[in-house]
């Protein structure tokens, strides 16, 4: 059956602690404490920085055996190379500690920058280069340079999984027939993102998932959902899993601490709380 799976974009704000976090939580803890709530979360670091082994290995204890983590591509591939020459780099990504989420891995999320247009050529051989499943993950990583030293690289998986990707767009020139044939055609997700009409946003399903970002619903990182827009953004999901596909939600309009408890009032849409 297809599942739904709900949560935060990240999970260490300042402004959460005190508010959405009890009072006194250990930060140590505010992931245990997100992962008690929702089913899913996105990991940001891995967009900023390559994270280290120890601290997959420690988000993967410090949660349920049934949470999957969200990673998002580094800024590295997506706005400084523009999805060019990225062979090393990808290597680096995948050698720096993601399989050992291991079975909590779920889908890798590249989100390209404004100025990015769309250039078919340039993405189908960036889709060509991305792993599809964890052993291809491990093979990619044995490619990583200096920049990620061994003692510090993880390219080995314990079983072989599947690897699923997305991709996030904010150029209006994505919003075309021929962009979502493109993601069909090498089942790449294309991200449906709400971002209070900042950036196209698309609803076409282009692979066996649905990957959702929720931004805000009138001011981009800033505003909550409505009663009525959480009706309809539950209408859409039920919608989608009624077709097949699994979906994964995760509300990123964090500034006024509405992520949490939008993503709490979804679940309790959906009868997942």
């Amino acid at each position: 059956m297809a599942e739904t799976r709900i949560g935060t974009s990240g999970w260490l704000y300042p402004g959460w602690r005190g508010s959405f976090y009890p009072a006194g939580l250990p930060h140590r803890a505010e992931l245990g404490y997100n992962a008690s709530l929702f089913t899913s979360v996105e990991i940001n670091g891995s967009f900023y920085s390559l994270q280290r082994p120890e601290s997959y290995r420690r988000w993967h204890r410090s949660t349920p055996d049934d949470f999957v983590f969200a990673v998002k591509g580094g800024r590295f591939i997506t706005h400084l190379k523009k999805l060019t020459g990225v062979e090393t780099a990808l290597a680096n990504f995948f050698a720096s500690g993601i399989l050992a989420l291991g079975s909590k891995l779920g889908p890798v999320l590249w989100q390209l920058p404004p100025a990015l247009g769309f250039d078919p050529d340039r993405l189908a051989t960036f889709f060509d280069l991305l792993p599809r499943s964890t052993d291809q993950a491990a093979t990619l990583a044995t490619g990583h340079d200096s920049k990620l030293p061994s003692d510090r690289a993880l390219i080995r998986t314990d079983v072989d999984r599947p690897i699923r990707h997305a991709l996030e767009v904010r150029h209006s020139s994505f919003a075309t027939v021929e962009a979502v044939a493109l993601l069909r055609c090498h089942n790449v997700g294309f991200v449906v993102a709400d971002s209070a009409g900042t950036w196209p946003l698309v609803e076409e399903v282009t692979s066996d998932f649905v990957y959702v970002r929720l931004h805000g619903a009138d001011e981009l990182y800033v505003s909550g959902y409505t009663d009525t827009a959480l009706d309809r953004w539950a209408a859409k999901v039920r919608a989608w899993t009624a077709g097949g596909y699994d979906v994964f939600v995760y509300f990123d309009n964090d500034a006024k601490v509405h992520a949490p408890y939008d993503a709490q009032a979804l679940m309790n849409r959906l009868g997942r709380s």
